[in-house]
């Protein structure tokens, strides 16, 4: 087990853009939320060298939509690193309005080295940042 994950806050400003004809946020932008997301707490919890060596590509994404989003709305999501098996990561994302949960979503992603574009394993030291330690030894 790696520890509790460290809660990482990424706030979502909901844009005409994200407006379908419906009158609410198209699905597509949850997604779009998801990655920048994941990414933004990769680069606010990774030491600058482990961002400029890494990068991150998704491979899975399954999202349950709740209730929906409307313009204006005061959006943040949570991502949360589940787990980090080899290249792989494992984050569950809660995107919510307040306390309402609007999406719930897991997504699997390969870390690749930057310069060759091939997998590559995260140093434990570096996944270790994501991570609050369970016992209080340190």
């Amino acid at each position: 087990m790696q520890g509790t994950a460290r809660p990482y806050q990424f706030p979502i400003d909901v844009a005409h853009e994200d407006i379908d004809f419906m009158g609410h946020v198209n699905n597509a932008s949850y997604l779009k939320w998801v990655q920048e997301a994941v990414i933004s707490h990769w680069r606010g919890l990774a030491p600058p060298e482990a961002v400029a060596q890494h990068l991150w590509v998704a491979l899975k994404h399954e999202i349950t939509y709740r209730r929906p989003a409307f313009l204006d709305d005061d959006v943040v999501a949570t991502v949360l690193l589940e787990k980090v098996q080899g290249a792989r990561a494992f984050y569950e994302t809660v995107i919510k309005r307040g306390t309402e949960v609007l999406a719930e979503v897991k997504s699997s992603w390969c870390c690749v080295d930057a310069e060759t574009l091939r997998p590559a394993r995260v140093a434990q030291n570096v996944i270790e940042r994501f991570f609050v330690k369970s016992d209080n030894q340190g």
